[in-house]
């Protein structure tokens, strides 16, 4: 069933009757006092026999400019064209009503949303004539894109960490999974990094919560820069703890990306009074390598490298420990 307006149906049946019926005159004033664009075009000669008024003060073409069904389709945004018009065609062809949006070229060069409903009239079982009305939709298609953009803003939201802007664990769970699974497949090597900052609830406490999340955002911030891959991924797992998953990357190009953290996190000399370690913020690190085996799942390995982290604690911090498991 088509979604115009009930009304539209009883509008565009009149469009078919001859103009020597003696109510032709006020079927035309009502169609032409409508904000909808009323047409016809003869399906022998795929010309238009009529087109409202209304199109001049939506699209800037006069009416007398719409002779043919050429018209229409050059007046119509070439990433719209050949779909619009194959799919309009056939269901005329078929004899089905039907509707379609497009982008319109107006005279000074812009586009107007349009939607183009149309009725195929049948004379003696053969298409004779397409009735139809235009529709101005372009503030319709605002909120839609605009409802589209929200949706796509809450999705990003719901991947992201608000604190320091990186993905959160919600997103590292996912892409975990698919990574997991593609070194499964592929027998790869798969190398990831738990990260903490050391006595950071001495930090916190020391230099209050402002200072303290504006610390977990330069970390993070940091931390990205020490990226080597585009598929490289790190994430904040919750508090002072982040995480850094590394694709394709063995023992040793992990141990040599999480020197360089260490050395980045170093050369930003953020001062940490509190630190029973030094006195400046230092990282603790957990680094595992696995190929993953075709039953093995991921969230062992990332006990296990939650393990090598704490072990890294419990082994003065201001390091990293490694292990290939």
């Amino acid at each position: 069933m088509l979604r115009h307006p009930p009304s539209c149906r009883v509008i565009i049946m009149s469009t078919a009757i001859p103009s020597t019926e003696p109510d032709s005159a006020v079927y035309k004033t009502l169609l032409e006092s409508t904000k909808a664009i009323p047409w016809r075009i003869d399906w022998q000669t795929m010309t238009f026999s009529y087109i409202g008024p209304q199109i001049e003060s939506l699209l800037g073409w006069t009416p007398e400019s719409w002779v043919g069904i050429n018209d229409w389709v050059s007046r119509m945004h070439p990433d719209d064209r050949d779909y619009v018009v194959d799919f309009c065609v056939s269901q005329s062809k078929a004899g089905v009503d039907h509707e379609a949006d497009y982008r319109a070229l107006t005279q000074d060069g812009n586009y107007v949303w349009i939607r183009d409903v149309v009725h195929v009239v049948r004379k003696d079982g053969e298409v004779e004539a397409l009735v139809g009305f235009m529709f101005d939709i372009s503030e319709r298609k605002k909120t839609e894109e605009h409802l589209v953009h929200l949706q796509k803003q809450l999705e990003e939201y719901s991947f992201q960490d608000g604190l320091t802007g990186i993905a959160n664990r919600r997103m590292f769970d996912t892409v975990l999974e698919r990574e997991w699974a593609n070194a499964q497949r592929n027998q790869t090597p798969l190398s990831l990094i738990m990260l903490d900052i050391d006595y950071f609830k001495q930090y916190n406490d020391h230099y209050g919560h402002i200072k303290g999340d504006q610390c977990l955002r330069l970390v993070a911030q940091v931390l990205s820069q020490a990226a080597n891959h585009p598929r490289d991924f790190i994430a904040r797992f919750g508090g002072e703890e982040f995480v850094w998953l590394l694709p394709e990357t063995d023992a040793e190009a992990a141990r040599q990306v999480a020197e360089k953290c260490l050395h980045l996190i170093r050369q930003q000399r953020i001062e940490h009074e509190k630190s029973a370690v030094s006195s400046l913020l230092t990282l603790s690190l957990g680094v595992g390598t696995i190929t993953p085996s075709q039953d093995g799942p991921a969230l062992a390995f990332v006990e296990q490298v939650d393990k090598l982290l704490y072990r890294a604690k419990a082994n003065g911090r201001m390091g990293a420990e490694f292990g290939l498991l």
